[in-house]
């Protein structure tokens, strides 16, 4: 673990950012967080190739420190949510995503206030014909609705990739969804192929 206020980070094979409420949320969701010092550290990084997974909060702090396009807005019923969700395998071209099957219906939480993920159109069609969506929100039969996605996310968006499709940002929990008396295991998918990739 490193404290936000460090300046620099030891050397890394993989970098999480947990989620958690950063600062209580109080200016924007992440955008304090996202000018830690640390965090200039995590994106030259990030830069230099080194894998960066940010969930819930840590989501937030992505895209605002710029290593993600895009924004977290409130939830769509202005209300916090928390409750395990049906979510689709939009790619598995990518190191975090390579133990799944693509369009497979996986089950893990969310706990949110601010996880309505908005984006300017052009920004929408590029991680589209990018393939650099990674989930989904979708119905139990896999079908994605954007009206019925908990959070009100634009193309019901749960996770996105970077470009270099190394940085991935996704507001459900999978390390929440890895014990059956969780509800779900299907998280382990995640860090077997992180631990695929980087052992």
């Amino acid at each position: 673990m490193v404290w936000h206020g460090e300046s620099t980070l030891p050397p890394v094979d993989f970098i999480a950012i947990p989620g958690g409420f950063s600062y209580g949320d109080y200016l924007r969701a992440g955008a304090i967080a996202a000018r830690s010092p640390v965090m200039a550290s995590v994106v030259k990084k990030a830069s230099a190739g080194i894998p960066v997974l940010g969930i819930c909060n840590g989501f937030q702090v992505l895209t605002e420190c710029g290593l993600l396009p895009g924004t977290l807005l409130r939830n769509r019923n202005l209300k916090f949510i928390c409750k395990t969700v049906t979510l689709k395998v939009a790619t598995s071209n990518s190191i975090f995503t390579s133990d799944f099957e693509r369009n497979r219906t996986v089950s893990m939480p969310i706990a949110h206030n601010d996880g309505n993920y908005y984006a300017d159109p052009e920004t929408l069609k590029s991680l589209n014909s990018e393939n650099r969506i990674a989930f989904h929100y979708c119905m139990k039969d896999g079908s994605v609705n954007d009206d019925k996605s908990p959070n009100g996310s634009q193309m019901s968006i749960a996770g996105i990739l970077s470009k270099s499709r190394r940085v991935l940002g996704m507001m459900p929990h999978p390390e929440r969804a890895t014990d059956f008396e969780h509800g779900s295991t299907d998280g382990k998918a995640m860090f077997s192929a992180l631990m695929n990739e980087l052992i």
